[in-house]
């Protein structure tokens, strides 16, 4: 049999660092991919999805977004979606998984709340293990009670469970701990596990997904955005397990030390072939430090700041580069008179006295430059 595995979809999710233009942008495209996942099971033959838990970024989302990716799940009739738990969406009392069970889902999408083996197929050749979460925090393995699950003899037998089999991120020692041997501990042909957002393998029968939209920018390089074919021949056949981008959005982190106009060139250059069809499919987070003249600072606008703030989904940058004018760009000043003075003593104190006052100097300097050299008020 074929299935696809993917997890950690969390639609509803807040990106607080993004502003109200790109904030529902984001979000939209999470449910976008559902589409993309369907579109690719069905293309590639499989005939079911497991989603390895956190469909849902919180608890309590609104009757909207609780029901945006059962609409975009119920276009694919054909496939059946086995969902369970995880620990954003984790199934509580009176919680959304009831509501969801109230507005009447297709049969074609299945939640799986309880530890129980479900049939995967008419024909009970291959049963799903499913370990979803009752809480936040589980203490213990929610995957310990898969050794002794009763399935037919010869069965292909596929975990699905949302936990770390080491500690990830910000979840606390012991808490939603997976074995990392339980794939052979339970006899699985498959364990398809979500939590890290990255597509990983533990083991040839043991995977992370990822999300199938990045969502951060330490995962730009780490397997993100994908989905996972998984073809299982037999309960014993090792399974095999192909990667196939789904996401959209492209993420990185950037650095970038400037101190002169091929410095901010060569990051330019840097930055734009992330994607250069689409460099709106780009965020980019930029830390920058060093020193420039006066007219590279002016580039330095121009070309990142401005143009390349443009051109991405989403440039942030922390940090800028400093002021270090050149005699050339004092002597865009004239060779003297009141101007020319004024200018060296915003160089002197942009290079003096606390952060503040420099950045006040920098920016008074970078002003009467730009009037200077477009000769206004006849300062030439």
């Amino acid at each position: 049999m074929r299935l696809l595995h993917t997890s950690d979809w969390q639609i509803g999710k807040v990106f607080r660092f993004a502003d109200d233009d790109i904030l529902p942008v984001l979000q939209q495209e999470r449910l976008e991919a559902i589409g993309r996942i369907g579109r690719l099971a069905r293309a590639q033959g499989a005939e079911c999805v497991v989603v390895a838990g956190d469909i849902y970024d919180h608890l309590r989302p609104s009757e909207r977004t609780l029901r945006q990716p059962v609409e975009r799940m119920r276009q694919f009739p054909d496939l059946r979606w086995h969902l369970i738990p995880g620990n954003h969406d984790f199934n509580e009392r009176d919680g959304l998984w009831e509501r969801l069970a109230r507005t009447g889902l297709p049969d074609h999408i299945v939640p799986h709340l309880a530890h129980a083996p479900a049939a995967l197929d008419a024909a009970g050749t291959a049963w799903l293990l499913p370990a979803g979460l009752g809480h936040r925090h589980v203490i213990g393995d929610p995957t310990a009670w898969m050794d002794g699950a009763a399935t037919p003899e010869g069965a292909i037998r596929v975990g699905l469970a949302h936990g770390s089999v080491r500690s990830f991120g910000e979840e606390a020692p012991g808490h939603n701990l997976l074995a990392i041997d339980r794939a052979r501990q339970a006899g699985l042909s498959y364990l398809a596990l979500g939590d890290w957002h990255g597509a990983q393998r533990i083991d040839a029968r043991t995977w992370y997904s990822g999300t199938p939209e990045v969502d951060g920018f330490d995962l730009g390089g780490a397997g993100g955005g994908q989905a996972l074919l998984v073809t299982l021949d037999g309960p014993r056949a090792e399974p095999v397990v192909e990667s196939h981008a789904v996401g959209r959005f492209r993420w990185a982190r950037a650095q970038a030390v400037l101190t002169c106009a091929d410095d901010i060139a060569a990051l330019e250059g840097r930055l734009r072939a992330i994607d250069p069809d689409d460099p709106s499919r780009v965020l980019v987070w930029l830390a920058v430090s060093g020193a420039l003249g006066l007219s590279e600072l002016e580039g330095w606008q121009a070309r990142i700041v401005d143009g390349l703030g443009s051109a991405l989904r989403l440039l942030r940058i922390d940090g800028a580069p400093g002021l270090a004018p050149s005699s050339d760009d004092l002597d865009a000043f004239g060779p003297g008179g009141a101007v020319r003075a004024a200018a060296e003593t915003l160089a002197r104190q942009a290079g003096e006295g606390d952060e503040a006052a420099r950045a006040i100097a920098a920016a008074a300097l970078q002003r009467l430059y730009l009037l200077a050299r477009d000769g206004a008020g006849g300062m030439a």
